[in-house]
């Protein structure tokens, strides 16, 4: 018999396709590994000779695999030089650009060129209050972060988009104070000592003698928006102080008289009426003035964020407050219920003419005291005339 040489069948399993920059790297080197050559020692077991007639034995072939040195230190120089290329340096306070890929109950998952992902918790991605990452992240887009902690010890880091809106937040309060400038804060609950607020997400303070807006109970004003200008911006401690006081005389109506149509946005909804938001001047639209058809209730009318118009009933300078209406600028009694967009498209002619016909009231009760002054200023003479006959 002819001896055939052995074959032998080499099994290779193709890995799925890298997803990570470290499975990339590790994919890279496994090529190296595969382009090294490796020795290789082969037994052939030798036919046993019996007596009797002739047996052909099966060769059994067995291999034996082994690493040199040589091989293996190559090896680690290749997937040394394959890192280098991936080699980033990052440290605490550098502001990075990644992509989300994924969300979960930790926070947001974020490529963003480093070994492993890095993680920005649910508590980092808004200055806002925020409990889940997906609802701030769009999955695929990419976002500036700021590193706010460390290798973890699985090559994670940590990342921030709250503390850099936190930055600009302090930033624009520090403008705002050094132009003068007034602004609307949300007045988040009360005290004894004043008033807590929220501006630019951030809390402030309102000391009691710098509070204009006056209220019988001042409960009333949580969930409300009230003008503020800064009175200290202390980042460093962690202070904001405003005046409710300065900034009301700066914006209680300036610039708006009876009758004037403006526009204005819903604060709060409250049994009794509406808090609607003008230019900075908080005004009272009372349910009895959004519509002269009947109103059950406010809430089914009008909700918080609301943008309308509506016409200056009165002005009150010591409350720092307006009485509006929008009742006034119905073109037919009940419009504001079945078409409020017909009563803010017609709002300018309906207010020009309520303003005539408060002019004309005006003229006409100015003309009846004037007639009555003259009136009561011919009594006497006309008495004194009637002595003069009778004498």
């Amino acid at each position: 018999h002819t001896r055939r040489p052995p074959r032998v069948v080499v099994f290779v399993a193709t890995p799925p396709p890298p997803h990570t920059m470290a499975q990339c790297v590790m994919s890279s080197v496994a090529g190296v590994r595969a382009s090294v050559p490796v020795p290789r020692s082969t037994r052939v077991s030798q036919p046993r000779k019996l007596n009797g007639p002739r047996v052909v034995t099966a060769r059994a072939i067995t291999q034996t695999v082994a690493e040199t040195p040589n091989a293996n230190a190559a090896l680690y120089d290749q997937f040394k030089a394959l890192l280098v290329d991936y080699e980033f340096s990052y440290k605490i306070g550098d502001r990075v650009s990644g992509k989300v890929f994924h969300c979960d109950s930790k926070g947001a998952w974020v490529d963003i060129g480093a070994k492993a992902a890095a993680l920005c918790p649910a508590e980092e991605s808004s200055l806002a209050d925020v409990r889940n990452a997906a609802a701030v992240f769009d999955v695929g887009e990419e976002y500036e972060f700021e590193i706010i902690k460390d290798d973890d010890g699985d090559g994670s880091l940590t990342l921030s988009i709250r503390k850099i809106q936190l930055e600009a937040a302090w930033d624009r309060c520090r403008d705002q104070q050094a132009n003068d400038e007034a602004v609307n804060s949300m007045v988040l609950s009360v005290n004894r000592g004043g008033l807590l607020v929220e501006v630019e997400h951030l809390r402030g303070f309102v000391p009691q003698s710098h509070i204009a807006v006056r209220v019988t109970n001042r409960e009333d004003l949580v969930g409300q928006l009230i003008p503020v200008k800064f009175l200290e911006v202390d980042e460093e401690k962690n202070r904001l102080v405003m005046s409710n006081r300065l900034a009301t005389d700066m914006v209680s109506g300036e610039g708006l008289g009876v009758g004037d149509v403006v526009t204005g946005v819903v604060q709060a909804v409250k049994p009794y009426g509406a808090f609607v938001d003008v230019g900075g001047v908080s005004g009272l639209l009372h349910i009895s003035q959004i519509s002269h058809d009947r109103i059950v209730a406010v809430e089914n009318v009008l909700a918080p964020g609301d943008e309308l118009k509506v016409l200056i009933l009165s002005k009150d300078a010591d409350r720092s407050r307006l009485s509006l209406s929008t009742k006034k600028l119905e073109p037919s009694p009940g419009d504001m219920l079945r078409n409020p967009a017909l009563v803010f498209e017609k709002a300018e002619e309906m207010g020009r003419l309520f303003r005539e016909r408060v002019a004309a009231a005006e003229a006409a009760a100015q003309a009846e005291e004037g007639a009555g002054s003259e009136m009561a200023g011919m009594a006497p003479a006309k008495a004194e005339s009637t002595d003069d006959e009778e004498a």
